[in-house]
Protein backbone atom coordinates (compact mmCIF):
# COMPACT_ATOMS: atom_id res chain seq x y z
CA UNK A 1 0.00 0.00 0.00
CA UNK A 2 2.80 2.45 0.87
CA UNK A 3 4.40 1.86 -2.55
CA UNK A 4 1.05 2.57 -4.24
CA UNK A 5 0.56 5.76 -2.19
CA UNK A 6 4.11 6.86 -2.92
CA UNK A 7 3.34 6.43 -6.59
CA UNK A 8 0.21 8.59 -6.37
CA UNK A 9 2.08 11.25 -4.39
CA UNK A 10 4.86 11.09 -6.96
CA UNK A 11 2.50 11.66 -9.86
CA UNK A 12 1.02 14.71 -8.15
CA UNK A 13 4.46 16.05 -7.18
CA UNK A 14 5.77 15.52 -10.69
CA UNK A 15 2.81 17.36 -12.19
CA UNK A 16 3.42 20.30 -9.84
CA UNK A 17 7.10 20.46 -10.83
CA UNK A 18 6.22 20.47 -14.52
CA UNK A 19 3.66 23.27 -14.28
CA UNK A 20 4.96 26.82 -13.78
CA UNK A 21 1.94 28.27 -12.01
CA UNK A 22 1.36 25.14 -9.94
CA UNK A 23 4.85 24.99 -8.47
CA UNK A 24 4.60 28.63 -7.37
CA UNK A 25 1.14 28.13 -5.90
CA UNK A 26 2.19 24.95 -4.09
CA UNK A 27 5.34 26.63 -2.79
CA UNK A 28 3.37 29.60 -1.48
CA UNK A 29 0.90 27.34 0.31
CA UNK A 30 3.69 25.24 1.83
CA UNK A 31 5.73 28.28 2.92
CA UNK A 32 2.75 30.17 4.40
CA UNK A 33 1.61 27.08 6.31
CA UNK A 34 5.08 26.38 7.66
CA UNK A 35 5.92 29.92 8.74
CA UNK A 36 2.49 30.29 10.37
CA UNK A 37 3.32 27.38 12.70
CA UNK A 38 5.42 29.73 14.86
CA UNK A 39 4.98 33.23 16.31
CA UNK A 40 5.88 36.01 13.88
CA UNK A 41 8.55 38.64 14.48
CA UNK A 42 9.12 40.99 16.20
CA UNK A 43 9.80 38.89 19.27
CA UNK A 44 9.01 40.71 22.53
CA UNK A 45 12.11 39.40 24.28
CA UNK A 46 15.86 39.38 23.75
CA UNK A 47 18.92 38.33 25.70
CA UNK A 48 19.21 41.93 26.93
CA UNK A 49 16.70 41.28 29.75
CA UNK A 50 13.97 38.93 30.95
CA UNK A 51 11.19 41.41 30.24
CA UNK A 52 10.07 43.48 27.26
CA UNK A 53 11.67 46.88 26.96
CA UNK A 54 12.64 49.32 24.23
CA UNK A 55 16.11 47.81 24.42
CA UNK A 56 14.85 44.26 23.82
CA UNK A 57 12.85 45.53 20.84
CA UNK A 58 15.56 47.62 19.19
CA UNK A 59 19.11 46.74 20.27
CA UNK A 60 20.12 44.12 17.74
CA UNK A 61 23.57 43.63 19.23
CA UNK A 62 21.67 41.22 21.51
CA UNK A 63 20.08 38.03 20.26
CA UNK A 64 16.31 37.90 20.10
CA UNK A 65 14.37 35.23 22.00
CA UNK A 66 11.58 33.13 20.57
CA UNK A 67 10.40 32.29 24.09
CA UNK A 68 10.88 34.07 27.42
CA UNK A 69 13.89 33.19 29.55
CA UNK A 70 13.22 30.20 31.77
CA UNK A 71 14.66 28.69 34.94
CA UNK A 72 14.88 24.92 34.49
CA UNK A 73 16.18 24.37 38.02
CA UNK A 74 19.08 22.08 38.81
CA UNK A 75 20.41 20.57 35.60
CA UNK A 76 22.79 17.63 35.07
CA UNK A 77 26.50 18.18 34.64
CA UNK A 78 27.37 19.35 31.15
CA UNK A 79 29.76 16.43 30.73
CA UNK A 80 26.88 14.02 31.31
CA UNK A 81 24.82 15.71 28.58
CA UNK A 82 27.74 15.71 26.13
CA UNK A 83 27.58 11.91 26.28
CA UNK A 84 24.44 12.20 24.14
CA UNK A 85 26.60 13.44 21.26
CA UNK A 86 29.79 11.43 21.76
CA UNK A 87 30.55 8.79 19.15
CA UNK A 88 32.78 5.85 19.87
CA UNK A 89 35.84 5.52 17.59
CA UNK A 90 35.17 3.69 14.34
CA UNK A 91 31.39 3.84 14.72
CA UNK A 92 30.50 6.92 12.69
CA UNK A 93 27.16 6.63 10.91
CA UNK A 94 27.18 7.92 7.35
CA UNK A 95 24.15 9.64 5.86
CA UNK A 96 22.13 7.67 3.34
CA UNK A 97 20.89 10.91 1.76
CA UNK A 98 23.35 13.80 2.00
CA UNK A 99 26.67 14.44 0.33
CA UNK A 100 29.33 16.62 1.93
CA UNK A 101 28.12 19.51 -0.22
CA UNK A 102 25.18 19.77 2.19
CA UNK A 103 27.17 20.54 5.38
CA UNK A 104 29.68 22.59 3.37
CA UNK A 105 26.93 24.88 2.11
CA UNK A 106 25.12 24.91 5.46
CA UNK A 107 28.24 26.10 7.24
CA UNK A 108 28.97 28.82 4.71
CA UNK A 109 25.35 30.01 4.77
CA UNK A 110 24.94 30.14 8.53
CA UNK A 111 28.36 31.60 9.27
CA UNK A 112 27.12 34.69 7.47
CA UNK A 113 24.45 35.53 10.03
CA UNK A 114 24.87 33.31 13.11
CA UNK A 115 27.64 35.29 14.76
CA UNK A 116 27.56 34.87 18.53
CA UNK A 117 29.97 37.21 20.29
CA UNK A 118 32.56 34.93 21.88
CA UNK A 119 33.19 37.43 24.69
CA UNK A 120 29.50 37.80 25.59
CA UNK A 121 27.31 34.97 24.35
CA UNK A 122 24.13 36.97 24.89
CA UNK A 123 25.28 39.30 22.13
CA UNK A 124 25.84 38.94 18.40
CA UNK A 125 27.87 40.64 15.67
CA UNK A 126 25.33 39.61 13.02
CA UNK A 127 23.84 41.94 10.40
CA UNK A 128 20.73 39.71 10.69
CA UNK A 129 20.45 39.33 6.91
CA UNK A 130 21.50 36.85 4.25
CA UNK A 131 23.87 39.45 2.83
CA UNK A 132 26.88 37.38 1.74
CA UNK A 133 29.04 39.07 4.36
CA UNK A 134 31.60 36.21 4.16
CA UNK A 135 32.22 37.50 0.64
CA UNK A 136 31.65 41.26 1.08
CA UNK A 137 32.41 41.85 4.76
CA UNK A 138 30.14 42.86 7.64
CA UNK A 139 30.83 46.57 7.45
CA UNK A 140 31.37 49.20 4.77
CA UNK A 141 35.03 49.54 5.83
CA UNK A 142 35.55 45.82 5.33
CA UNK A 143 33.81 45.92 1.96
CA UNK A 144 36.11 48.70 0.78
CA UNK A 145 39.10 46.68 2.00
CA UNK A 146 38.04 43.71 -0.12
CA UNK A 147 37.39 45.66 -3.32
CA UNK A 148 39.83 46.16 -6.18
CA UNK A 149 38.78 49.84 -6.45
CA UNK A 150 40.17 50.28 -9.95
CA UNK A 151 38.37 52.70 -12.31
CA UNK A 152 40.35 51.44 -15.30
CA UNK A 153 38.08 50.09 -18.06
CA UNK A 154 38.02 46.31 -17.85
CA UNK A 155 38.60 46.29 -14.07
CA UNK A 156 35.65 48.18 -12.65
CA UNK A 157 33.46 46.80 -9.89
CA UNK A 158 35.68 43.85 -9.02
CA UNK A 159 36.63 42.29 -5.73
CA UNK A 160 40.39 42.01 -5.24
CA UNK A 161 41.83 38.69 -6.33
CA UNK A 162 44.96 36.93 -7.52
CA UNK A 163 45.67 34.38 -10.26
CA UNK A 164 47.59 31.25 -9.29
CA UNK A 165 48.05 28.36 -11.72
CA UNK A 166 45.48 29.90 -14.02
CA UNK A 167 42.75 30.09 -11.35
CA UNK A 168 41.32 33.09 -9.54
CA UNK A 169 41.52 33.21 -5.74
CA UNK A 170 41.11 35.82 -3.02
CA UNK A 171 44.32 37.54 -1.91
CA UNK A 172 46.29 35.95 0.90
CA UNK A 173 45.60 37.24 4.40
CA UNK A 174 49.16 36.59 5.60
CA UNK A 175 52.38 38.04 4.23
CA UNK A 176 54.46 35.60 2.20
CA UNK A 177 57.46 35.90 4.52
CA UNK A 178 55.40 34.47 7.38
CA UNK A 179 55.85 37.55 9.54
CA UNK A 180 52.12 37.98 10.15
CA UNK A 181 48.91 39.36 8.64
CA UNK A 182 49.14 41.69 5.66
CA UNK A 183 48.58 45.24 7.03
CA UNK A 184 46.34 45.93 4.02
CA UNK A 185 43.72 43.70 5.64
CA UNK A 186 43.82 44.96 9.23
CA UNK A 187 40.18 46.09 8.99
CA UNK A 188 38.99 42.52 8.36
CA UNK A 189 37.98 40.18 11.17
CA UNK A 190 40.84 37.92 12.19
CA UNK A 191 40.20 34.37 10.94
CA UNK A 192 38.64 32.41 13.79
CA UNK A 193 40.97 29.98 15.57
CA UNK A 194 44.30 31.14 14.13
CA UNK A 195 45.82 31.88 17.54
CA UNK A 196 46.22 28.13 18.06
CA UNK A 197 48.28 27.57 14.89
CA UNK A 198 51.74 28.62 13.62
CA UNK A 199 51.70 31.24 10.87
CA UNK A 200 53.47 28.87 8.47
CA UNK A 201 50.40 26.65 8.43
CA UNK A 202 48.09 29.62 7.93
CA UNK A 203 49.83 31.19 4.93
CA UNK A 204 47.20 29.91 2.47
CA UNK A 205 44.29 31.58 4.29
CA UNK A 206 42.42 34.14 2.20
CA UNK A 207 41.60 37.77 2.91
CA UNK A 208 37.81 37.46 2.84
CA UNK A 209 34.80 38.99 4.54
CA UNK A 210 34.01 36.24 7.04
CA UNK A 211 36.22 35.25 9.95
CA UNK A 212 34.83 31.71 9.64
CA UNK A 213 35.01 31.30 5.85
CA UNK A 214 38.62 30.07 6.05
CA UNK A 215 37.70 27.37 8.56
CA UNK A 216 37.93 24.49 6.06
CA UNK A 217 38.61 24.08 2.32
CA UNK A 218 34.84 23.47 2.03
CA UNK A 219 33.91 26.98 3.15
CA UNK A 220 36.81 28.59 1.26
CA UNK A 221 35.60 26.71 -1.82
CA UNK A 222 32.14 28.29 -1.50
CA UNK A 223 33.59 31.77 -1.10
CA UNK A 224 35.91 31.30 -4.08
CA UNK A 225 33.01 30.28 -6.32
CA UNK A 226 31.10 33.41 -5.34
CA UNK A 227 34.15 35.67 -5.66
CA UNK A 228 34.63 34.50 -9.23
CA UNK A 229 30.95 34.92 -10.02
CA UNK A 230 30.90 38.46 -8.65
CA UNK A 231 33.87 39.40 -10.82
CA UNK A 232 32.39 37.66 -13.86
CA UNK A 233 29.10 39.53 -13.40
CA UNK A 234 30.96 42.81 -12.90
CA UNK A 235 32.80 42.25 -16.17
CA UNK A 236 29.56 41.63 -18.05
CA UNK A 237 27.84 44.65 -16.49
CA UNK A 238 30.74 46.88 -17.49
CA UNK A 239 30.58 45.64 -21.08
CA UNK A 240 26.86 46.33 -21.25
CA UNK A 241 27.15 49.71 -19.48
CA UNK A 242 30.49 51.29 -20.46
CA UNK A 243 29.48 54.61 -18.93
CA UNK A 244 29.13 53.18 -15.41
CA UNK A 245 31.84 53.95 -12.89
CA UNK A 246 33.53 51.45 -10.57
CA UNK A 247 31.04 52.07 -7.78
CA UNK A 248 27.91 51.42 -9.80
CA UNK A 249 29.31 48.28 -11.41
CA UNK A 250 30.27 46.91 -7.98
CA UNK A 251 26.98 47.73 -6.30
CA UNK A 252 24.87 46.29 -9.11
CA UNK A 253 26.94 43.09 -9.19
CA UNK A 254 26.45 42.78 -5.44
CA UNK A 255 22.69 43.37 -5.89
CA UNK A 256 22.58 40.43 -8.32
CA UNK A 257 24.74 38.09 -6.25
CA UNK A 258 22.63 38.16 -3.08
CA UNK A 259 19.35 37.01 -4.73
CA UNK A 260 21.31 34.38 -6.68
CA UNK A 261 22.58 33.02 -3.36
CA UNK A 262 19.09 33.08 -1.86
CA UNK A 263 17.77 31.18 -4.89
CA UNK A 264 20.29 28.41 -4.15
CA UNK A 265 19.40 28.44 -0.44
CA UNK A 266 15.80 27.58 -1.28
CA UNK A 267 15.97 25.66 -4.54
CA UNK A 268 18.97 23.44 -3.75
CA UNK A 269 19.59 23.51 0.00
CA UNK A 270 16.03 23.64 1.41
CA UNK A 271 14.77 21.26 -1.28
CA UNK A 272 17.41 18.79 -0.13
CA UNK A 273 16.07 19.01 3.42
CA UNK A 274 12.33 19.08 2.67
CA UNK A 275 10.53 15.69 2.74
CA UNK A 276 7.91 16.74 0.17
CA UNK A 277 7.13 15.32 -3.29
CA UNK A 278 7.76 18.51 -5.28
CA UNK A 279 10.47 21.13 -5.46
CA UNK A 280 9.95 24.47 -3.77
CA UNK A 281 10.70 27.56 -5.85
CA UNK A 282 12.19 30.83 -4.64
CA UNK A 283 9.40 33.20 -5.62
CA UNK A 284 9.94 36.62 -3.98
CA UNK A 285 6.26 37.53 -4.37
CA UNK A 286 5.34 34.93 -1.74
CA UNK A 287 6.43 37.39 0.96
CA UNK A 288 5.13 40.61 -0.55
CA UNK A 289 1.74 40.55 1.15
CA UNK A 290 2.50 37.95 3.83
CA UNK A 291 1.71 38.94 7.40
CA UNK A 292 4.97 37.25 8.47
CA UNK A 293 7.06 39.67 6.43
CA UNK A 294 8.99 41.41 9.20
CA UNK A 295 12.61 42.61 9.60
CA UNK A 296 15.07 39.86 10.48
CA UNK A 297 16.58 39.41 13.91
CA UNK A 298 18.62 36.32 14.70
CA UNK A 299 17.56 34.54 17.86
CA UNK A 300 19.41 32.76 20.64
CA UNK A 301 17.61 29.57 19.59
CA UNK A 302 18.64 29.92 15.96
CA UNK A 303 22.27 30.39 16.96
CA UNK A 304 22.16 26.91 18.52
CA UNK A 305 19.95 24.83 16.26
CA UNK A 306 22.46 25.05 13.41
CA UNK A 307 25.29 23.33 15.31
CA UNK A 308 25.41 20.41 12.90
CA UNK A 309 28.80 19.08 13.94
CA UNK A 310 27.91 15.42 13.53
CA UNK A 311 27.46 15.89 9.76
CA UNK A 312 31.21 16.10 9.24
CA UNK A 313 32.92 12.80 8.37
CA UNK A 314 36.06 11.81 10.26
CA UNK A 315 37.95 11.57 7.00
CA UNK A 316 37.58 13.70 3.88
CA UNK A 317 38.11 11.86 0.60
CA UNK A 318 40.04 14.51 -1.31
CA UNK A 319 41.27 14.00 -4.89
CA UNK A 320 44.91 13.90 -3.77
CA UNK A 321 44.54 11.90 -0.55
CA UNK A 322 42.34 11.11 2.41
CA UNK A 323 42.52 13.94 4.98
CA UNK A 324 41.61 13.51 8.62
CA UNK A 325 39.00 16.02 9.78
CA UNK A 326 41.38 17.48 12.37
CA UNK A 327 43.83 18.31 9.55
CA UNK A 328 41.12 19.76 7.28
CA UNK A 329 40.98 23.11 9.08
CA UNK A 330 42.58 26.53 8.56
CA UNK A 331 44.54 25.35 5.53
CA UNK A 332 43.44 26.16 1.98
CA UNK A 333 46.30 24.31 0.30
CA UNK A 334 44.17 21.19 -0.40
CA UNK A 335 41.69 23.42 -2.27
CA UNK A 336 44.36 25.22 -4.28
CA UNK A 337 46.19 21.98 -5.10
CA UNK A 338 43.21 20.47 -6.94
CA UNK A 339 41.38 23.57 -8.16
CA UNK A 340 37.78 24.65 -7.67
CA UNK A 341 36.00 22.23 -10.01
CA UNK A 342 37.70 19.10 -8.66
CA UNK A 343 37.04 20.33 -5.12
CA UNK A 344 33.30 20.67 -5.81
CA UNK A 345 33.15 17.27 -7.51
CA UNK A 346 34.92 15.63 -4.56
CA UNK A 347 32.68 17.34 -2.02
CA UNK A 348 29.51 16.32 -3.87
CA UNK A 349 30.58 12.73 -4.48
CA UNK A 350 31.09 11.56 -0.90
CA UNK A 351 28.46 11.03 1.78
CA UNK A 352 28.33 13.26 4.80
CA UNK A 353 27.94 11.78 8.23
CA UNK A 354 24.46 11.47 9.72
CA UNK A 355 23.06 14.24 11.89
CA UNK A 356 22.05 12.98 15.30
CA UNK A 357 23.09 11.64 18.70
CA UNK A 358 26.15 9.47 19.33
CA UNK A 359 27.74 10.65 16.08
CA UNK A 360 29.99 13.63 16.88
CA UNK A 361 33.73 12.97 16.65
CA UNK A 362 36.11 13.74 19.49
CA UNK A 363 37.55 16.79 17.73
CA UNK A 364 34.15 18.54 17.77
CA UNK A 365 32.91 17.44 21.21
CA UNK A 366 34.24 20.61 22.92
CA UNK A 367 31.98 22.64 20.62
CA UNK A 368 28.98 20.52 21.66
CA UNK A 369 29.84 21.31 25.27
CA UNK A 370 30.00 25.03 24.49
CA UNK A 371 26.58 24.84 22.82
CA UNK A 372 25.01 23.25 25.91
CA UNK A 373 26.62 25.90 28.10
CA UNK A 374 25.41 28.67 25.80
CA UNK A 375 21.82 27.43 26.02
CA UNK A 376 22.07 27.53 29.80
CA UNK A 377 23.75 30.94 29.86
CA UNK A 378 20.90 32.33 27.75
CA UNK A 379 18.34 30.53 29.96
CA UNK A 380 16.48 28.98 27.08
CA UNK A 381 13.17 27.29 27.76
CA UNK A 382 12.80 23.51 27.74
CA UNK A 383 12.67 21.32 24.66
CA UNK A 384 8.97 20.64 25.29
CA UNK A 385 8.24 24.37 25.46
CA UNK A 386 9.57 24.79 21.94
CA UNK A 387 7.56 21.86 20.65
CA UNK A 388 4.45 23.58 21.98
CA UNK A 389 5.48 26.96 20.51
CA UNK A 390 5.80 25.37 17.08
CA UNK A 391 2.41 23.68 17.22
CA UNK A 392 3.72 20.18 17.95
CA UNK A 393 2.58 17.76 20.63
CA UNK A 394 4.75 17.81 23.72
CA UNK A 395 6.66 14.66 24.60
CA UNK A 396 5.02 12.80 27.48
CA UNK A 397 7.78 10.27 27.88
CA UNK A 398 11.41 10.00 26.80
CA UNK A 399 10.35 7.38 24.29
CA UNK A 400 8.34 10.12 22.53
CA UNK A 401 11.64 11.80 21.70
CA UNK A 402 13.48 8.79 20.32
CA UNK A 403 12.79 5.18 19.35
CA UNK A 404 16.38 4.28 20.22
CA UNK A 405 16.41 2.57 23.65
CA UNK A 406 19.98 3.72 24.30
CA UNK A 407 19.01 7.38 23.81
CA UNK A 408 15.86 6.98 25.89
CA UNK A 409 17.85 5.42 28.74
CA UNK A 410 20.49 8.15 28.66
CA UNK A 411 17.92 10.98 28.67
CA UNK A 412 15.98 9.35 31.50
CA UNK A 413 19.12 8.84 33.56
CA UNK A 414 20.47 12.37 33.22
CA UNK A 415 17.21 14.38 33.28
CA UNK A 416 14.69 12.21 35.16
CA UNK A 417 11.81 14.53 34.22
CA UNK A 418 10.75 14.87 30.55
CA UNK A 419 10.07 18.57 31.07
CA UNK A 420 13.66 19.17 32.20
CA UNK A 421 15.14 18.14 28.83
CA UNK A 422 16.98 21.15 27.49
CA UNK A 423 16.40 22.72 24.09
CA UNK A 424 19.71 21.86 22.43
CA UNK A 425 20.02 18.20 23.52
CA UNK A 426 16.34 17.57 22.82
CA UNK A 427 16.61 18.91 19.26
CA UNK A 428 19.28 16.42 18.30
CA UNK A 429 18.02 13.45 20.32
CA UNK A 430 14.87 13.17 18.20
CA UNK A 431 14.34 10.58 15.50
CA UNK A 432 15.00 11.78 11.99
CA UNK A 433 11.96 12.57 9.84
CA UNK A 434 11.30 10.06 7.06
CA UNK A 435 12.80 11.25 3.75
CA UNK A 436 14.64 14.12 5.45
CA UNK A 437 18.10 14.68 6.90
CA UNK A 438 16.72 16.32 10.05
CA UNK A 439 14.61 15.43 13.11
CA UNK A 440 11.12 16.92 13.37
CA UNK A 441 11.40 20.00 15.62
CA UNK A 442 14.75 20.98 14.14
CA UNK A 443 13.38 20.64 10.61
CA UNK A 444 10.35 22.81 11.39
CA UNK A 445 12.46 25.51 13.02
CA UNK A 446 14.94 25.55 10.13
CA UNK A 447 12.10 25.80 7.63
CA UNK A 448 10.33 28.63 9.45
CA UNK A 449 13.50 30.65 9.79
CA UNK A 450 14.81 29.89 6.32
CA UNK A 451 11.74 31.25 4.55
CA UNK A 452 10.86 34.05 6.95
CA UNK A 453 14.44 35.34 6.81
CA UNK A 454 15.46 34.61 3.20
CA UNK A 455 12.34 35.86 1.42
CA UNK A 456 12.18 39.05 3.50
CA UNK A 457 15.55 40.22 2.18
CA UNK A 458 15.32 43.88 1.07
CA UNK A 459 16.52 42.99 -2.44
CA UNK A 460 13.50 40.71 -2.85
CA UNK A 461 10.91 43.30 -1.84
CA UNK A 462 8.07 44.27 -4.16
CA UNK A 463 9.52 47.70 -4.91
CA UNK A 464 13.13 46.57 -5.37
CA UNK A 465 13.01 43.22 -7.18
CA UNK A 466 13.04 44.52 -10.76
CA UNK A 467 15.23 45.24 -13.75
CA UNK A 468 16.04 48.75 -12.50
CA UNK A 469 17.85 47.21 -9.52
CA UNK A 470 19.55 44.36 -11.35
CA UNK A 471 19.41 45.39 -15.06
CA UNK A 472 17.31 43.19 -17.38
CA UNK A 473 20.32 40.91 -17.92
CA UNK A 474 20.92 40.61 -14.17
CA UNK A 475 17.28 39.85 -13.41
CA UNK A 476 17.29 37.11 -16.03
CA UNK A 477 20.50 35.68 -14.54
CA UNK A 478 18.86 35.51 -11.11
CA UNK A 479 15.79 33.78 -12.54
CA UNK A 480 17.93 31.24 -14.43
CA UNK A 481 20.02 30.21 -11.39
CA UNK A 482 18.90 27.19 -9.38
CA UNK A 483 22.06 25.48 -8.11
CA UNK A 484 25.76 25.79 -7.37
CA UNK A 485 26.41 23.75 -10.50
CA UNK A 486 24.74 26.45 -12.59
CA UNK A 487 27.32 28.97 -11.36
CA UNK A 488 30.25 26.64 -11.95
CA UNK A 489 29.12 26.00 -15.50
CA UNK A 490 28.75 29.73 -16.22
CA UNK A 491 32.38 30.13 -15.21
CA UNK A 492 33.44 27.75 -17.95
CA UNK A 493 33.57 24.43 -16.12
CA UNK A 494 32.89 21.52 -18.47
CA UNK A 495 30.96 19.47 -15.97
CA UNK A 496 27.66 17.70 -15.60
CA UNK A 497 25.83 20.03 -13.20
CA UNK A 498 23.89 16.98 -12.02
CA UNK A 499 27.04 15.90 -10.20
CA UNK A 500 27.22 19.04 -8.04
CA UNK A 501 24.53 17.81 -5.67
CA UNK A 502 23.64 17.70 -2.00
CA UNK A 503 21.54 14.55 -2.43
CA UNK A 504 23.29 11.26 -3.13
CA UNK A 505 22.41 9.80 -6.55
CA UNK A 506 21.46 6.50 -4.87
CA UNK A 507 18.85 8.20 -2.67
CA UNK A 508 15.20 7.44 -3.47
CA UNK A 509 12.36 9.56 -2.13
CA UNK A 510 9.90 6.75 -2.83
CA UNK A 511 8.10 9.05 -5.23
CA UNK A 512 8.89 10.93 -8.40
CA UNK A 513 11.07 13.93 -7.75
CA UNK A 514 14.04 15.05 -9.89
Amino acid sequence: MSTFLDGIVGIVGGAIDQCGWADRAASKLMIDTLVASAPFRPHPFSTASDYTSWKTLTDRTYQARQLPAADLGVLPEVTAVVALFKREPGQQRKSDKSTCLFPAFAQYLTDGFIRTNNDDRARTTSNHEIDLCPLYGRTEVQTVTLRLLDPTPGRRGRLASQIINGEEWSPYYYLRDGSGPDPSFQKLDTPLGVKDWPVERLKTLFAIGGDRANSTPFTAMMNTLLLREHNRIAGELEKQNPGWDDERVFQTARNIMIPIFIKIVIEQYINHIAPIPFNLVADPSVAWSANWNRPNWMTAEFSLLYRWHSLMPDEIEWPTRAIQLGDFVLDNSPLMEVGLVKAFLATASQPSAELGPFNTGWALLPIEQLAIQQGRANRLASYNSYRAAYGMEQAQDFSDISSNPKIVELLRNIYGDINKVEFYPGLFAEDRVDKSTLPSLLMRMVGVDAFSQALTNPLLSEHVYNSATFTPWGLDLIEQTHSLGDILKRQGATIDTGKIVMTQPSWHYGWYRP
